[in-house]
């Protein structure tokens, strides 16, 4: 959805001293907070939401057109996921610098979302204040990640690959992440099909590939893994 952009002037204003606002994209399912972010960042004298989209394919067709400074997106979406949103972005609009807004625990998606193409990431627990924080770092060329998250992407560059698989969820691919978190949320085999526009099939395959990444033997041991990890205690 590309939004109208309105400016008033003053009696006393000029070009000059009104301030060009930085364009901004929401890619989120969810409208309420799309509505409640878009408030936020329009009381902000140099920032605007241009537009919305609550899916990827509506994201990549309202990205190319509204030409923003910046986007922000969730990583849970129908269809492509956020993660697979980003690298589109990567090929097709390079210089877009993307923020990721999820109410994912940092420790599963920032490193993907970073290594994807991402600027930066944040949980939506976050502070108001942090969020236009993370905005304007990355809108003057800055990466915003926090300090948990910046130790953690050192320590996997300086332990390579090796040091990275030492941790058994991180050894999922992007695809396989989406369906465990689904999982973890209680969602059935055709519900996450219908939702990622997938065959039952392919879900189940992913299924197994899972239980064998993370060394489980049943789908029930499956499912209690996922739960434990939706709940941050995994």
């Amino acid at each position: 959805m590309l939004m109208n952009e309105t400016h008033t002037h003053g009696a006393a204003s000029t070009p000059e001293s009104t301030p060009k606002k930085r364009r901004i994209v929401l890619v989120d399912d969810h409208p309420i907070l799309r509505q409640g972010l878009a408030r936020l960042i329009n009381h902000e004298p140099d920032l605007l939401v241009c537009g919305e989209a609550e899916s990827a394919p509506e994201a990549i067709t309202l990205l190319e057109q509204a030409a923003p400074d910046l986007a922000v997106v969730d990583v849970t979406l129908s269809g492509m996921d956020g993660i697979e949103l980003i690298k589109e972005l990567k090929t097709k609009l390079p210089a877009l610098p993307v923020l990721v807004l999820s109410m994912h625990a940092e420790t599963l998606y920032a490193e993907r979302a970073l290594r994807a193409g991402a600027k930066g990431y944040l949980t939506k627990q976050e502070a108001p204040e942090t969020i236009l924080v993370a905005i304007r770092r990355i809108l003057t060329g800055g990466i915003y990640v926090s300090d948990q998250v910046a130790e953690k992407v050192l320590h996997s560059l300086s332990a390579g690959k090796n040091g990275r698989d030492s941790a058994p969820i991180e050894r999922l691919s992007d695809r396989e992440l989406q369906v465990f978190q689904m999982i973890g949320q209680g969602m059935t085999v055709r519900e996450i099909a219908e939702r990622l526009f997938l065959s039952a099939k392919t879900v189940e395959a992913h299924r197994e590939r899972m239980k064998e990444k993370l060394s489980l033997k049943s789908s029930a041991e499956l499912l209690r893994y996922a739960i434990q990890h939706s709940l941050g205690k995994g």
